[in-house]
């Protein structure tokens, strides 16, 4: 990388923020407004300077993509799964970017139908993706989704597939899944508010009828709230949910009638937190009622769904976290965390049998998969570790046999599992607690602290990091690099108190726990502060806009992908997209104990005169949940600021939104730019 000193310096206009008696000064306010052709122009002229400083690395960032992308299998196909009389399939073809899906009636064997093809689809669109696919009861319908813009802002359409028509019924503005009912006309979605794209309202179309006469069927107007609407997997319900970070709420109704009105469940309670499932005359109900903090599962007759109905089934355990199941004709699968690792466990309804799958190592994941077909004696799942590539498996509940349907592949020729290391540690907090990090390099390194590690993490909402393979990943790893998940709070990892100690007026525990974790690896010669480079995105972008703050000193470089780091300003504006339902997590500045606490952390409100580390940052001017502006304002205060002469770079994507470019291949142009940054750190951008 070129060290260019004339960086693009953004125009000082200050602005004051007032609120409790407290006036903040932000000079680059002016950046939120992206039709002000100064923003636009700002953006471009920090994208060229990233392009300067990196022209010299743009040959290696080709050979690493080609590298990266030579590992994919590009002519793949998915685990076909049965769904109501057809195998449903996903398709990927050589040279092309989406995927192509299809179906085949009753048998493997038959012809194929082509439900639709993406890549078709995408060609006029510089951005694409599919958001959903919901096939009618009588097989003939597929209501699909699209976005176009990366807002996730989709359009809900109607194809036929036996003439392969699709109907001029557009609905706009939705997010992206469409329930249909048993009459096969009828179908409920859910409408995202034009400003805050929160979901707050749930409609009902009549099939070519025109979207002007849809009936709202539900309107949630509690701002903290989002709604959904589905259907049960014995596809006897349409369901209505309602949720915030601490409560929820369900109203439903038999999918044979969809003009009749819905039900209540259970009214919604504060931190009275509930998930139902429907199963032959009852529902199971998990939930956190009476205390049970990691969740317990309970069962109550369709015809008597208030809590006071509620009978325990699994009890509540304090070292078990409940975090979803599976509902068979025959079976009961749950997916349960305990000391960090998943397990499945399988219960059969006639209390005969209670089980887990076994699984041994520290650093694996595994998962419920696909199973929507009630009357299966099948469990699909999946499974992978920080060195096993993925598995898709089928479990059958009466021999007791796994098959494995399908292992990724990973080409070239050069990967052997058995050549790399994955091992879980524990790091001493600052107050006393263990946080786990799932560690994965090449055998043979010399813990020595010379080794290149970079460390990640996200830590919010609750969100779960697990450590899973990828191959994208080993492109550092056999250049040397160590690769560390830090289990920090804010996640559930260990249960839901995890979570609760890394949130709200804890929220603190979250950088601190990376930061000690920063610390013990390089305290125990995993690395060193010049090797040591940091990673996280969105919120995760928020922990390292907080750890710069304060441990500058531990890094050598960071990555941060749409970061959220003007956390105090955000959460002033109710009409930025998530801010009102996002006051549980954060907490409402509003109230003067959350303003100052959120303003002691936030990373745009404390960036100061010091040495900051090296920095990418990368963020995309359509992102509908980390404005852009949170990241170019931040970039262009640290440029202001900071007194070192590191690299700092800001990378705009103009066209595309939170997740990044669409494509299977385009992100990957986006990941060798992240690994050339931190590998040339190294001096390492060699082939």
């Amino acid at each position: 990388m070129k060290k260019i000193n004339k960086f693009p310096i953004a125009k000082k206009i200050p602005q004051e923020l007032t609120i409790h008696n407290d006036t903040r000064v932000d000079n680059y306010f002016w950046l939120n407004n992206k039709d002000n052709q100064d923003v636009i122009d700002y953006l471009q002229a920090e994208n060229a300077y990233t392009e300067k400083v990196m022209i010299d690395t743009k040959e290696f960032q080709k050979k690493l993509f080609e590298e990266m992308k030579g590992r994919i299998k590009e002519d793949d196909t998915s685990v076909p799964y049965k769904l109501n009389g057809y195998w449903y399939i996903t398709k990927y073809e050589t040279g092309k970017d989406y995927p192509i899906y299809v179906r085949k009636k009753e048998t493997l064997d038959a012809a194929e139908e082509l439900l639709f093809d993406c890549n078709e689809m995408a060609k006029s669109h510089s951005y694409f993706n599919l958001g959903g696919i919901s096939i009618s009861p009588d097989n003939t319908l597929a209501a699909f989704s699209t976005d176009t813009v990366s807002r996730r802002q989709y359009t809900i359409q109607v194809k036929n597939l036996i003439t392969n028509e699709t109907y001029s019924d557009k609905i706009l503005n939705t997010t992206g899944s469409a329930t249909w009912a048993n009459d096969n006309k009828t179908l409920f979605y859910s409408m995202k508010d034009e400003v805050t794209l929160r979901s707050h309202k749930i409609f009902k179309h009549k099939l070519l009828s025109g979207n002007k006469n849809d009936i709202e069927v539900y309107h949630e107007t509690d701002e903290a709230f989002n709604t959904f609407v589905y259907k049960s997997k014995s596809k006897k319900y349409i369901v209505i949910g309602s949720s915030s970070t601490l409560s929820s709420e369900y109203r439903f109704i038999n999918a044979d009638t969809p003009d009749n009105e819905f039900k209540l469940f259970q009214v919604r309670t504060k931190d009275l937190e509930y998930n139902i499932a429907h199963y032959g005359d009852s529902f199971y109900v998990i939930s956190n009622i009476d205390n049970a903090t990691n969740f317990k599962i309970s069962k109550t007759n369709e015809n008597k769904t208030e809590k006071q109905y509620w009978q325990d089934v699994i009890p509540h355990r304090k070292s078990v976290l409940i975090e979803d199941i599976e509902i068979f004709k025959d079976y009961l699968v749950i997916n349960e965390r305990e000391n960090g690792l998943n397990k499945l466990r399988i219960i059969n309804w006639n209390g005969k049998e209670d089980y887990y799958l076994p699984f041994d190592s520290e650093t694996y994941t595994t998962y419920i998969g696909n199973n929507p077909d009630f009357e299966s004696d099948l469990l699909r799942y999946g499974y992978n570790s920080l060195n096993t590539p993925g598995s898709v498996i089928d479990y059958n509940f009466k021999t007791k046999q796994s098959d494995i349907k399908k292992e990724q592949e990973v080409l070239g020729g050069k990967f052997k599992k058995e050549n790399y290391e994955s091992i879980r540690v524990w790091a001493p907090a600052s107050d006393g607690v263990k946080i786990p990090i799932s560690l994965v390099y090449k055998k043979g390194i010399k813990l020595d602290g010379s080794n290149p590690l970079l460390q990640y993490a996200y830590g919010s909402y609750g969100s779960t990091i697990d450590p899973s393979f990828s191959s994208i990943r080993l492109s550092l790893l056999d250049r040397g690099f160590i690769y560390a998940i830090s289990h920090i709070r804010g996640s559930e990892y260990l249960g839901r108190e995890w979570y609760e100690n890394g949130k709200l007026l804890n929220k603190k525990n979250t950088f601190t726990d990376f930061i000690d974790c920063s610390k013990y690896l390089i305290d125990q010669k995993y690395t060193s502060n010049k090797h040591l480079y940091a990673y996280g995105g969105s919120a995760g972008g928020l922990l390292m806009g907080a750890i710069i703050n304060m441990n500058p000193e531990l890094y050598n470089g960071i990555l941060a992908a749409v970061p959220f780091v003007d956390v105090l300003t955000t959460m002033l504006d109710n009409t930025i997209p998530l801010t009102t339902g996002e006051y549980d997590e954060w907490g409402n500045p509003n109230n003067l104990e959350y303003y100052n606490y959120i303003k002691s952390y936030s990373p745009y409100d404390n960036v100061e005169a010091k040495n900051y580390p090296n920095m990418l940052v990368i963020t995309g001017l359509h992102d509908s949940q980390v404005q852009y502006w949170e990241p170019a304002k931040w970039v262009a205060k640290l440029r202001e600021f900071k007194t070192d002469s590191n690299i700092l770079l800001l990378k705009t994507d103009m066209e595309s939104g939170h997740g990044g470019a669409s494509g299977r291949f385009e992100s990957l142009k986006e990941v060798a730019l992240e690994y050339t940054f931190l590998l040339d750190l190294e001096g390492n951008c060699s082939y």
